[in-house]
């Protein structure tokens, strides 16, 4: 399907691939293509719901300068999938097991590595060459420092470790039965003060230079040339490549999980680790242009990528089809439908058990705000990117960890 709203009323165009949309999403799209910045036009995925900064799901080109609130405090995040050799008959008829272990190989929510366990293990090794990186930018911004306490050890004990909210573990199973692995996770908690103190440096910098604020102030910008801009762009950075090394020390973690309970197995080709809050330097429409993607993901021709329906529901192996007018996106999920208070008053453990039978995951009121009902149908936001993406497996969970 094509785009089914287009929006202009703003200084540039807002294309929209649904018609499922609240009205204060509509007013941030707006905003965003109000700004002098913004152009050929904003898009918007068939997950697009409102955000905090700025839209979940919006895909905004950018032209010398960049937004940090429309990247959002979740720098980097985004989704990890392998496929497996093993099949269903060879998962345990009680997944409770695998759960547990994968819940004791990762820590989630609020928990994170000890210290004494990362010092020379392989987590810090793979991390340690952000190290110089990352010394640099909090040498240069000691207000970053002051923001979390023990930062040296901090982010360090964070890689390998899942965080909560809506990021996620699952074990799946495709069409044809056979077994993966996919996550849902970001730069967490370094990640999240660069952001936090970027967005508010943006603000502070537009007033002392005198420059017209957006109308929506978490809209303020950094242009090129600038030195914050400079330095936001190597703090963002940075945060996108600690992103992709925790997902990744964070499979592997969960295959070992697996290992002792399931008979031998390898890892295919098949590997995806994709950001969907990130920006991206690229070429649309003859324009040297920075994409940032909240809450969608990169779907260039030929591209793998993973759309996750809520958990519960069926999630997508994906390969892009290059739609220029999307700046070459797709969706990053199904979207929510209800804000997470708005789920907790509308749902309890009851409808979570019975929406989510047949996986193994909590059924406790610390994730009702994660019910599949919370999120749009994922095959009505299927549907509406046909001219997006096409889908290359469908997966179904038989597991799901949550933080």
């Amino acid at each position: 399907m094509a785009i089914q709203i287009e929006l202009t009323k703003a200084r540039v165009p807002v294309k929209i691939w649904t018609t499922d949309v609240d009205s204060k999403a509509l007013d941030q799209l707006l905003n965003a293509a109000d700004l002098p910045i913004v152009g050929p036009h904003v898009a918007a995925m068939p997950d697009v719901h409102v955000g905090i900064g700025a839209t979940v799901g919006s895909v905004i080109p950018t032209a010398n300068a960049i937004i940090p609130a429309a990247v959002g405090v979740d720098i980097g995040c985004g989704m990890n999938a392998v496929r497996l050799s093993l099949n269903a008959r060879d998962l345990p008829d009680n997944l409770k097991p695998i759960r547990s272990a994968i819940e004791k190989a990762v820590p989630v929510g609020f928990n994170q590595h000890e210290f004494s366990k990362v010092k020379g293990a392989a987590v810090e090794k793979a991390a340690r060459k952000l190290s110089p990186r990352l010394d640099a930018i909090m040498q240069k911004h000691t207000g970053l420092t002051k923001m979390t306490k023990d930062w040296q050890r901090h982010w360090l004990c964070q890689v390998g470790t899942l965080g909560g909210g809506n990021h996620f573990i699952e074990i799946c199973l495709d069409e044809a039965d056979q077994v993966w692995i996919m996550l849902h996770s970001g730069s967490r908690g370094t990640g999240n003060i660069i952001g936090r103190y970027f967005i508010n440096a943006a603000q502070a910098d537009m007033r002392r230079h005198q420059l017209n604020l957006p109308t929506d102030r978490d809209l303020c910008y950094f242009s090129e040339g600038s030195e914050l801009f400079d330095d936001y762009v190597e703090a963002m950075y940075w945060a996108q490549d600690y992103a992709l090394i925790n997902r990744a020390v964070m499979m592997e973690a969960v295959i070992a999980a697996l290992k002792p309970h399931v008979p031998p197995f390898t890892v295919t080709s098949e590997a995806i680790n994709c950001h969907h809050n990130y920006v991206s330097e690229e070429t649309h429409f003859g324009q040297d242009l920075f994409i940032t993607r909240k809450g969608a993901i990169s779907a260039q021709a030929g591209q793998l990528g993973i759309i996750p329906g809520s958990m519960g529901a069926k999630s997508f192996i994906v390969r892009g089809l290059g739609n220029e007018q999307s700046f070459c996106s797709c969706s990053h999920g199904a979207g929510r439908k209800f804000s997470r208070t708005a789920a907790k008053k509308q749902f309890d453990t009851h409808d979570l058990a019975e929406q989510t039978a047949g996986v193994e995951c909590r059924k406790d009121e610390g994730v009702v705000d994660e019910i599949p009902a919370a999120y749009k149908d994922i095959d009505v936001v299927m549907a509406n990117q046909t001219d997006l993406v096409e889908v290359v497996h469908t997966l179904k969970q038989v597991v799901c960890i949550k933080g």
